[in-house]
């Protein structure tokens, strides 16, 4: 079930009947030792049901902060999260988070971490290659493979949106490039009902390969810099990456993350 409720400030807020994930203005404010510390400033963004939207931008400019007020799990200070058209506060069943580390449970075997509520477990773990290791710890398993259980666990429920928060980033390239395919083949693509997707990223290619969007954020305080729009045709290849336009998006990507500027950190 949604929880819903009014943001922090008693006001109500509008959205987007496109979008199923809306900020609308979003703020939010860590209390620290040494005072308040702003995280995220005014931030609105609509995604629609279906799309994929990757987020980059420096350390510490808010992009793990906001996957979290998306979530549910980070109360905001200011403006609202709204899902499917309803203000958000406190955990949502409908989402499902992966993050950098697997957080898998060393004492358990591959299909106890992945089953924990549902018989789709061995489905899932058949769809993504690791039908033969059900039996195995997380210590017997590469990152990778161990990457491919979270992603499991995350899909388990068959939530409609899907938060990834840097996943594939202790990965070697290698590796890194092969998860990219299998996140998008479990994702399906071309396929009408496929999942809303959030995904943090330091990696411009990684980026741009994989998303409808791509969101730069400015230094903490984090604000929206510039969104590009990814015209890449779907199926996306591994030959994609060695075009023109490819390469084009990826430098004025990289122009726009170094020309965001720091936000004053008056509040």
């Amino acid at each position: 079930m949604t929880n819903i409720a009014r943001s922090p400030d008693g006001s109500t807020s509008r959205s987007d009947p496109a979008g199923l994930i809306a900020l609308d203005h979003l703020g939010l404010i860590y209390d620290t030792v040494d005072g308040p510390l702003e995280a995220i400033r005014d931030v609105s963004l609509t995604i629609a049901k279906g799309e994929f939207v990757a987020v980059i931008g420096p350390s510490g400019c808010g992009k793990s902060t906001m996957l979290r007020a998306i979530a549910g799990l980070r109360r905001v200070s200011r403006g609202a999260v709204l899902f499917d058209g309803a203000p958000v506060l406190g955990p949502l069943s409908s989402v499902g988070m992966v993050f950098q580390s697997p957080v898998l449970l060393p004492w358990r075997r591959i299909i106890d971490n992945v089953l924990i509520a549902a018989e789709r477990a061995q489905e899932l773990l058949d769809l993504t290659g690791l039908g033969e290791f059900t039996r195995r710890y997380p210590r017997e398993l590469s990152g990778g493979m161990q990457q491919r259980v979270s992603l499991c666990r995350a899909l388990l429920l068959d939530p409609p949106v899907l938060l990834m928060d840097e996943p594939f980033g202790a990965l070697d390239a290698m590796t890194r490039d092969e998860m990219n395919l299998e996140l998008l083949r479990v994702w399906g693509q071309e396929s009408p009902e496929r999942k809303t997707i959030v995904f943090v990223t330091h990696s411009i290619n990684e980026a741009i390969f994989l998303a409808d969007r791509v969101v730069i954020m400015a230094p903490r305080p984090g604000r929206i810099a510039q969104i590009f729009d990814v015209r890449l045709p779907r199926p996306r290849t591994v030959e994609q990456r060695a075009s023109a336009e490819f390469g084009e998006l990826s430098l004025q990507i990289y122009q726009a993350l170094k020309a965001a500027p720091p936000g004053s950190t008056a509040l």
